[in-house]
């Protein structure tokens, strides 16, 4: 089985790496990350870099397309290039999925008019441009196609995936391994749930 994550400038490094450290307990699995060049790629802010071994010529197919998203996604919204890519590789996957603002490559591609789907929320306004149905749900399965909320729920999403392509007690033996039993220490993981005060600060910019 291979999964195929692309990767660009500025992505958000847990958006690859969460499910990524999931998907690679599946039994012969082989995961490649892709980009327009091959070598480093830097996360955002350009602290860390994951390396892309392969370039999006040298990929034609794969079982798992995982789009993570990134402040970068929004600047690649008409890359023809990458779209058309994203396109050939769903074209035969089995599962095509997306972390945070990845799914507005997947609408940008044009797999997501008309069909629900999740995003980080703070980019609601974009992906419902491209035709897609909003639903504020952590992860959402339609058809082949799932789309995680923002950045840590690609964990969820990779658990979930995991359990429909091998079966659930393998999910649950690899949520063990990772030991992935959240208790965050505040209840502010949703602009529904977040303070007034971490809302501004977040707006105004945190670094």
């Amino acid at each position: 089985m291979r999964i195929a994550i692309p990767l660009f400038d500025r992505f958000t490094a847990l958006d690859a790496v969460g499910p990524y450290e999931v998907l690679k307990f599946l039994p012969d699995v082989e995961i490649v990350f892709v980009a327009a060049a091959s070598g480093p790629i830097r996360d955002v802010p350009k602290w860390l870099a994951i390396t892309a071994d392969a370039t999006f010529a040298e990929v034609d197919s794969c079982d798992v397309l995982l789009v993570p998203g990134g402040p970068g996604s929004r600047q690649l919204l008409d890359n023809r290039p990458l779209l058309d890519w994203i396109g050939r590789m769903h074209e035969g996957s089995s599962w095509t999925t997306s972390v945070c603002t990845g799914s507005l490559l997947l609408a940008a591609a044009g797999l997501l008019e008309g069909r629900s789907a999740t995003t980080h929320w703070g980019a609601v306004d974009v992906l419902e441009s491209f035709g897609a149905i909003y639903t504020a749900e952590r992860v959402v399965f339609n058809g082949k196609i799932v789309t995680a909320a923002g950045v840590s729920s690609g964990i969820d999403m990779a658990l979930a995936l995991v359990a429909r392509i091998a079966d659930q007690t393998t999910a649950e033996a690899v949520q063990l391994a990772i030991e992935y039993d959240p208790q965050p220490p505040f209840d502010a993981g949703s602009p529904a749930k977040a303070s007034q005060a971490a809302k501004d600060l977040l707006t105004r910019g945190i670094r």
